[in-house]
């Protein structure tokens, strides 16, 4: 199974979608995509296997991956302070994967249902969603 996992700004949330992957035993390809070099650099010092930074590895990772994280403002153009362009969520929108997104309150998209829990529980719920996907 091929993970990607994008992220922007500080790489906070992806780094921690790559740490709970690794330490629930994940050993398959983890990609990250960072809109910046500082959110790559995060995920890669995290675990994962490879990473790029931009808009052209977005769209690219998002057609070969199985699986795609990050939080919720992936799937929306002009999100994470501008950092995800409409190509990048557009690609992800659209991807065969599936998307594991974690809610996050500064991305001024609420989804009714959804509690608000710390950034620790919500990586162990996603990092949990995306490892179902191997078994189904």
């Amino acid at each position: 199974m091929k993970i990607l996992v994008i992220d922007g700004q500080g790489g906070r949330i992806g780094k921690a979608l790559v740490e709970e992957l690794r330490r629930r035993g994940f050993t398959g390809r983890i990609t990250a995509v960072g809109t910046n070099s500082a959110a790559t650099a995060a995920m890669l010092k995290a675990g994962a296997d490879e990473g790029a930074t931009g808009e052209n590895p977005v769209v690219v990772g998002a057609r070969r991956a199985d699986v795609i994280m990050g939080p919720m403002g992936i799937v929306a153009a002009n999100s994470l302070l501008g950092e995800i362009t409409p190509a990048m969520a557009l690609a992800v929108s659209e991807s065969e994967a599936r998307k594991v997104l974690v809610p996050v309150n500064r991305c001024r998209i609420r989804v009714a249902g959804v509690q608000e829990l710390p950034l620790g529980e919500y990586t162990a719920l996603a990092a949990q969603l995306a490892l179902q996907a191997e078994e189904e």
